[in-house]
């Protein structure tokens, strides 16, 4: 059976993208929380987001008013019972996924499909606590969702073919362009990237060059269409630092160690984008 039905557990940055991809490619979403609050500024951003593809006459008004009708909110896992496929889009921590996964595993019918978001925890350990691990998958989405066409699938040890083809078929729907991946830390776009980033925090660090120096140059010389610095706001810091540690742990490579300034500025709360202030200012 195909997926008609997804649920995304998550209604931040990642889970509202996904579910405004899923829903203007007409696929029903279950967009679940734990605070209401969230759940209506998630909503609230998909709403800006089709508005603005609107104005790039990229959207008509009855296509953002078909897509926000496919999305439905709840507080309650209960409600993702009649999805076919559910994608676990939490923060990037491992016990926090594991909490949700061991909850939803419970009571999820066994046919269920369930992904996670995840873009650095290991698919076959998040699998092995639940009771499908072959029907366990990373699909991890790049940021922001509706304009990257990446995704990864992550194929976890005992992620089944049939599992594979159906979120690849979905992914596809979406009009994402997938790539397979064999589940390993950091996969193989962040094995790249985010190690590139600290590397950038540790020039700014060292003062070999400013921040808006560093990202010209990336852009200029590599033909980037933005600097690893104002990516690592864009991804959010904590999320950056997140990544090299389990890269650190996983690895046991010295080569994957955060750079101290990356760990200040988690630790002051400058995050990024999201909190206004981590590399850059955006207050304004």
């Amino acid at each position: 059976m195909s997926i008609q039905t997804v649920g995304i557990i998550g209604a931040g940055t990642m889970g509202n993208g996904i579910a405004q991809a899923c829903a203007v490619s007409g696929i029903n979403v279950i967009m679940v929380d734990i605070k209401q609050d969230a759940l209506d500024k998630g909503v609230s951003t998909v709403t800006s987001s089709l508005d603005r593809l609107i104005k790039k006459e990229l959207l008509t008004n009855d296509q953002k008013g078909a897509a926000l009708a496919k999305i439905t909110t709840a507080t309650n896992y209960e409600a993702l019972k009649s999805a076919q496929l559910v994608i676990e889009a939490a923060t990037e921590n491992y016990e926090l996924k594991v909490k949700i996964l061991k909850q939803i595993d419970a009571f999820l019918p066994p046919e269920v499909i369930v992904a996670s978001n995840t873009s650095s925890i290991s698919i076959t350990q998040l699998a092995s606590i639940t009771s499908r691990p072959d029907r366990f998958v990373g699909m991890h989405f790049f940021n922001p969702v509706p304009m990257m066409a990446l995704v990864e699938i992550i194929r976890g040890l005992d992620t089944s073919d049939q599992t594979h083809s159906k979120v690849e078929t979905l992914a596809k729907k979406l009009g994402k362009s997938p790539i397979t991946v064999k589940n390993a830390p950091g996969f193989v776009v962040n094995r790249i990237l985010v190690p590139m980033i600290n590397e950038a925090m540790f020039v700014l660090a060292e003062g070999l060059a400013s921040p808006e120096d560093i990202d010209e140059g990336m852009k200029l010389g590599c033909n980037h269409p933005i600097g690893p610095l104002a990516l690592a706001d864009l991804i959010g810091l904590d999320v950056c630092l997140a990544v090299m540690e389990v890269y650190l742990k996983e690895y046991g490579d010295s080569k994957y160690r955060p750079c101290p300034l990356l760990k200040e500025l988690v630790a002051a709360g400058r995050l990024g984008r999201k909190t206004k202030h981590g590399i850059y200012s955006y207050s304004k």
